[in-house]
């Protein structure tokens, strides 16, 4: 069968929902009560509170749908909701959440569509992962909604906007749910009910199957895209759409024949493999020639230290960015906060090797599983937004970052964990990469190697001079 797992959108798909001006000013007082227990008395009616939470909203609203960025229940209430009010920060954090959860819940009419528990065993019985991915500020309100109608048990993983960071359609928040399934992304499908959210971002992420749920809201907003793979009614039709998938004779037949008869997958090193930065380093060797600083770090040691501290996920890019400014010597606000700008502007300036988005169409053609294990202190949507822009972005069944995992290559368990997704084991994979530290992991755990642009002594099973030589390299699909 194609399909191993099946995601959920929460509001509109599992649950229906809606609004009125009047039962949000209901809900309102109770918004009123929470702040004045904190000790935030705003010296406004509840009507007055009504108006300039709606509007905060609104603004914060606005912006999420440029930026994709989700965040945090204090931040929208400090940045966005009371922005004009000098409120104490300490007491307003310690009741955000509670108070976006209140809006989450209170200012909707929400309820689980009728037929969402029959449908959910059914998957369940059919051996199938069911899995969910909510925009959502607060982080309560999808747990205790599952709870209330008692289907949390289904899901695994529940992957919230609130915890990840990241709203759809960012494609990054769609692998991220795979990863965490367990589940190639070609081989997963997502229901949802809106196309610039749902639709649009399981197809950036390379989902197999994309299927929008009638839901009968006015959101205003223009709602387009993507074309979904079915539009339906009813989550019946739903199990209908899974039923013949399993059904279906040819691609998945060969990919399993292809699984168990010689390589089926590459995985990919990222950075000088798949692009290259062209101008490296020249924007903030000129900034520093400017400042009067040395362009050569004097302290090596502090910066590799810096470097292992942001590609495991331990320090925030900024935090990374600044902290190498400060090693060149960089110190007033003004520069620093320029400097950040220029890191910014030479990370971003990529290239794509000749011949990358061809070939990997056509290893894609070929139905070989294609992943991506990528050591950088880079958020994952940040790469994905290169690849999408360079028409390649929906290829990847798998992107394994050590800035998530916390765990940097040659380690061993970063190789396992693209191995654990695909499904397959090591010596049905081959590693793409230029390092001899990690051609030689993933020779250790098992798998071929290709080295591509690589470093003198690098030793790998085969080595290429042009990216489209993947294609040539004697490493096959068997369907015998």
């Amino acid at each position: 069968m194609t399909i191993q797992a099946v995601f959920f959108d929460m509001g509109g798909t599992i649950e229906t929902y809606g609004y009125t001006r009047a039962l949000r000013l209901e809900a309102t007082p109770g918004l009123q009560q929470q702040l004045l227990a904190a000790g935030i008395d705003l010296q406004l009616d509840n009507e007055q509170l009504f108006e300039v939470i709606s509007a905060g909203l609104e603004r914060y609203h606005q912006w999420s749908l440029n930026n994709l960025d989700e965040l945090s229940p204090s931040q929208v209430w400090r940045e966005y909701i009371l922005s004009d009010y000098p409120v104490d920060q300490n007491q307003l954090a310690g009741i955000a959440e509670d108070l976006m959860l209140t809006i989450e819940t209170r200012f909707y009419q929400r309820a689980m569509r009728p037929e969402i528990p029959l449908v959910l065993e059914t998957i369940q019985k059919m051996g199938l992962k069911i899995g969910l991915i909510s925009n959502v500020c607060s982080r309560g309100q999808v747990p205790a909604s599952l709870e209330l109608y008692g289907i949390r048990h289904y899901f695994d993983p529940v992957v919230l906007s609130s915890e990840y960071g990241r709203r759809k359609p960012d494609p990054s928040i769609f692998h991220y749910a795979a990863r965490r399934a367990n589940v190639p992304t070609s081989e997963c499908l997502y229901v949802g009910d809106r196309i610039a959210r749902d639709i649009l971002g399981a197809r950036r992420a390379g989902y197999r199957l994309a299927i929008q749920i009638q839901h009968d809201f006015d959101h205003g907003e223009a709602d387009e895209g993507a074309a979904p793979d079915a539009v339906i009614a009813n989550m019946h039709e739903l199990v209908d759409i899974l039923r013949a998938e399993q059904g279906v004779p040819g691609t998945r037949e060969n990919a399993g024949k292809s699984r168990q008869n010689g390589v089926c997958a590459f995985l990919f090193d990222a950075g000088d493999i798949l692009y290259y930065r062209p101008q490296r380093d020249r924007k903030l060797k000129a900034f520093l020639k400017e400042l009067s600083l040395p362009v050569t770090g004097s302290r090596p040691a502090e910066m590799e230290a810096l470097r292992q501290h942001a590609y495991q996920g331990q320090i925030t890019r900024e935090q990374y960015c600044e902290a190498i400014l400060r090693l060149y010597g960089v110190t007033r606000p003004e520069h620093l906060l320029r400097g950040k700008q220029i890191l910014d502007e030479d990370t971003n300036n990529v290239k794509f090797f000749d011949g990358v988005r061809e070939t990997l169409l056509a290893l894609k053609e070929r139905e070989y599983l294609l992943g991506i294990i990528t050591d950088t202190a880079l958020p994952v949507h940040v790469k994905l937004g290169w690849f999408d822009h360079g028409g390649f972005g929906h290829v990847w069944d798998s992107i394994v970052s050590s800035k998530e995992l916390g765990i940097r290559k040659p380690a061993p368990q970063i190789y396992h964990a693209a191995l654990q997704q695909l499904g397959i084991p090591s010596e049905r994979a081959v590693f793409v990469g230029h390092k001899a530290s990690e051609l030689e992991g993933a020779r250790a755990v098992g798998m071929k190697t290709i080295a591509f642009n690589y470093d003198a002594g690098a030793k790998a099973d085969f080595y290429i001079d042009q990216f489209a030589d993947l294609l040539k390299v004697p490493i096959t699909i068997s369907t015998e």
